[in-house]
């Protein structure tokens, strides 16, 4: 009701001024109380974590004895351990091999399942994510048993297309086994990005692939010049993903031959996880240090995949 319409007839009731602030209220109480759940799970379990590992990384301490503040020195000897190198190293190589077999194979496949018109696809789309539904524990011990020089399932296979090695332990042996660990990675995580790039190629106009064969484009030229350059925000998210993934995990290797033999297939963060808990150290300051020391490895890492994998979306 207008001011003026007030001012002429006094017996009229004055206008309500605070709806608006009790809706902005209700608003911002509604926004807090969504919030608060997640964003202290965030602060409790993650940011209170990694603050208090900065701290412990200044500590002498094995948990049990009093804590001794010894400032910068376990990074003094953190750069000084030749184990940490040599973890990292291993790392390095996971980095590299993992990420590029994953993402080369999983588009292979996807491309195949979404433009062969398979009648058995959505078959083909449960057995490959099969096996990202398992555990990386029960995904250790199958590969455990298909390495072992026993009754191994490699070796089986080898014998029967004529090549017999033995009871040769692929695991045992420091030439094969930093390289046996690969497959398993690549194994549990091609399932899940066939199913990613599956996806995101189905949303591709048909009519670009129809131009593409009566111009006489070959189907690994339709792949490099359309599918990919259309989907490469979609590879280079799920790139990321592998790269910190290859350098932060090492539950296959914790399985398989948790670091063995003689340290040919160690990790960071299975070193650290040793430092820590394992039966020989309990030094969770010098173990916190490995850990801040992964943490700007994965930092270094990420900025490296940012730089060299392009951003550019292409339209159509």
């Amino acid at each position: 009701m207008s001011e003026t319409n007030r001012l002429t007839n006094p017996a009229l009731p004055a206008p309500k001024k605070g709806w608006m602030q009790k809706s902005r209220s209700q608003k911002r109480i509604f926004l807090f109380l969504a919030i608060t759940p997640a964003f202290g799970g965030y602060l409790l379990f993650t940011l209170y974590p990694n603050l208090m590992s900065v701290y412990y990384s200044l500590l002498n301490w094995n948990g049990i004895s009093e804590p001794q503040f010894v400032g910068l020195q376990n990074y003094v000897t953190l750069f000084q351990d030749k184990y940490v190198w040599r973890a990292l190293y291993h790392n390095l190589i996971y980095m590299i091999f993992v990420p590029a077999l994953v993402i080369m194979i999983s588009l292979l496949l996807a491309y195949l399942l979404t433009n062969k018109s398979y009648k058995g696809t959505p078959i083909f789309k449960v057995l490959f994510f099969f096996p990202n539904v398992l555990s990386s524990v029960v995904v250790a011990l199958l590969w455990a048993f298909v390495y072992d020089g026993s009754f191994g399932l490699l070796n089986s296979l080898l014998r029967l297309v004529g090549v017999n090695i033995g009871e040769f332990y692929w695991l045992g042996d420091i030439r094969t086994a930093l390289w046996a660990i690969i497959p398993p990675y690549v194994w549990a995580g091609v399932g899940f990005y066939v199913v990613i790039f599956m996806n995101a190629m189905v949303t591709i106009p048909k009519s670009l692939y129809e131009s593409a064969i009566l111009d006489g484009a070959t189907p690994m030229t339709r792949l490099f010049k359309i599918t990919i350059p259309l989907i490469m925000p979609i590879i280079r998210v799920g790139a990321l993903f592998l790269v910190l993934g290859s350098l932060k995990g090492f539950e296959h290797v914790l399985i398989l031959t948790n670091g063995g033999p003689a340290g040919s297939t160690d990790v960071i963060g299975l070193y650290m996880f040793n430092l820590a808990f394992g039966a020989e150290y309990h030094n969770y300051g010098y173990a916190s240090a490995v850990g801040m020391f992964l943490f700007v490895v994965l930092v270094i890492a990420k900025f490296i995949t940012d730089k060299y994998m392009t951003n550019r979306s292409v339209e159509y």
